[in-house]
Parts: C-alpha cells; sequence; structure tokens
C-alpha cells in the first residue's frame, strides 16, 4: 500500500498550513500535481479521490505556524493527517519534495516532484488544496476586504495593496517576514 503525503500553503501569508495524506483503493485516471489543474478538475478529481481511497488531512493554524514555526508545523500537520489512515497492513509513504515529515515512520520515500509522479501523491495535492482553497473562500466571507477568495493567502499584488489599505487579519502569520515587517512598519 502507497501513502502520499503533500502540503498546501506553505508560503502563504495568511491562513492555514494542510497536508494530505492518501492512499488510493482504485486507480484515477489523469491525476496530476494539483498546480497543474483547473480548480474545476480539481474539484471533479477530489470527489472521485473520496470515493476511490482513505483520507487524511492535517491542519495546523496560522497562530499555531507562528508559535512553532513552519518546520515544526509541517511536522505536525502530516502527523495530523497520517493519523486519519489505517495503517493494518504494510504500507510506504512517500512524501513530495526533499523533506522529511514524518521522520517518526520507518517507511518514507522522498520524492522531488512525486506529486507528478505517483498517483496517491497527486491525489493528496489535490485533496490538500481543494480542501485548503474551499476554507480561504469561506474565510472571505468575513474578510472580504482581503480578497482570500482569489489569492488563497499567497502575497500577490492584490494582497499587498488589501495589507496596506486594511492592516493585518486575524488569519495573518504575524512570524512570516512580510507580515512582521508590515507589524513593525505600523507601530508607532
Amino acid at each position: 500500500m502507497l501513502i502520499g503525503i503533500d502540503e498546501v500553503g506553505r508560503g502563504c501569508w495568511a491562513g492555514p498550513l494542510v497536508v494530505g495524506a492518501v492512499s488510493l483503493h482504485k486507480e484515477i485516471y489523469g491525476l496530476t500535481d494539483s498546480k497543474k489543474l483547473s480548480k474545476v478538475k480539481r474539484e471533479i478529481f477530489a470527489k472521485q479521490i473520496a470515493e476511490s481511497g482513505e483520507i487524511g488531512l492535517g491542519w495546523v493554524s496560522n497562530l499555531e505556524i507562528d508559535e512553532i514555526g513552519l518546520s515544526a508545523a509541517l511536522r505536525l500537520a502530516a502527523k495530523r493527517a497520517i493519523s486519519q489512515l489505517s495503517l493494518n497492513t504494510a504500507y510506504e509513504i512517500i512524501i513530495d519534495g526533499n523533506q522529511n515529515f514524518l521522520p517518526q515512520f520507518s517507511s518514507v520515500k522522498m520524492v522531488v516532484r512525486a506529486d507528478s509522479l505517483y498517483p496517491c501523491v497527486s491525489a493528496a495535492s489535490i485533496i490538500a488544496k481543494v480542501s485548503r482553497d474551499m476554507y480561504m473562500q469561506e474565510q472571505a466571507a468575513d474578510f472580504p476586504q482581503y480578497g482570500f477568495e482569489q489569492h488563497v493567502g499567497y502575497g500577490t499584488e492584490q494582497h499587498i495593496a488589501a495589507i496596506k489599505n486594511h492592516g493585518i487579519s486575524s488569519l495573518h502569520r504575524r512570524s512570516f517576514a512580510p507580515i512582521k515587517r508590515y507589524c513593525q512598519d505600523s507601530q508607532p
């Protein structure tokens, strides 16, 4: 059994970090890195993945990221995601990238661009992206001035302009350099 692991939101300035863990029980044709798919295609695949496999999602809030740092947040999110899967058979964990988020497991392999090479990692990428994007779209209703429904927390020009005009929100990661810099600049 292969378990795919991928994260979404590592470089965002606002919102949570999400790690997806997926074990597919049926083949799904056309899976690839979530960044290569349209929003509509990702959502279609997310439904197929939910019907064809076992899914775990590990969420770490912006407040937790600020408290423990990004590296620890990645490990915590991966641990939360994998804990939602039943690991009662032999398995190998494939993590997208070159960083082991799950050092406590012996059967881990890190593969750069695994989200394009292994369907289970593509599935994890898609599930994490769709879930996080939906969350940020919901947050946009409470924070309409930031445009979270469009940039989902990444440091776009639109996001920078919103921060300059409205300050930072409770969703922003205060420990991240651009946000920290803005906090320092806005102090009297």
